[in-house]
């Protein structure tokens, strides 16, 4: 079953990459590494989540806002190297969340983007993870999310 198949089975689809909101790229290829440069949860070009996880925001859509994220992510690299399917493994997911005051649950926010790039890949999707706390994200977003992956030598 492709990537394509997976997302659909699983009841998501994959939005077409975000057009940068400042002086940056969405993505690069270096080597056989695709890094995404930070990712809001955008659908359609506007923000589908706003405010603070732990204030506005409970864990749970939190937790769906890093979904998007990932979505947002994975259809970067599709734009880069054609398709899903040349993702040999991920290697890191670094996700924000713009948390209020004493909040810490931020790594089960961010296993929403984890548990989906599990479900899509399995093992390819296991991944080094980062979950950093802050008091603000662009345009009030709850999630920020930056991937890196691993990609068949494309050249």
């Amino acid at each position: 079953m492709s990537i394509r198949e997976r997302l659909a089975e699983l009841g998501y689809v994959l939005p077409p990459p975000p057009r940068p909101v400042g002086a940056y790229v969405p993505g690069l290829l270096v080597g056989d590494f695709v890094w995404t440069s930070g990712q809001l949860p955008l659908w359609q070009g506007e923000l589908r989540y706003r405010g603070r996880v732990g204030e506005e925001l409970t864990v749970a859509e939190g937790y769906e806002a890093a979904k998007l994220c990932v979505l947002n992510c994975l259809s970067v690299v599709e734009g880069i190297v054609g398709t899903l399917e040349e993702i040999e493994q991920v290697v890191k997911l670094t996700g924000f969340v713009a948390s209020s005051e004493g909040f810490t649950e931020q790594p089960r926010v961010l296993n929403g983007a984890s548990d989906l790039l599990l479900a899509l890949f399995g093992e390819r999707g296991r991944h080094a993870r980062s979950a950093v706390g802050v008091q603000g994200l662009p345009l009030g977003a709850p999630v920020e999310v930056e991937l890196v992956v691993k990609v068949r030598g494309i050249r």
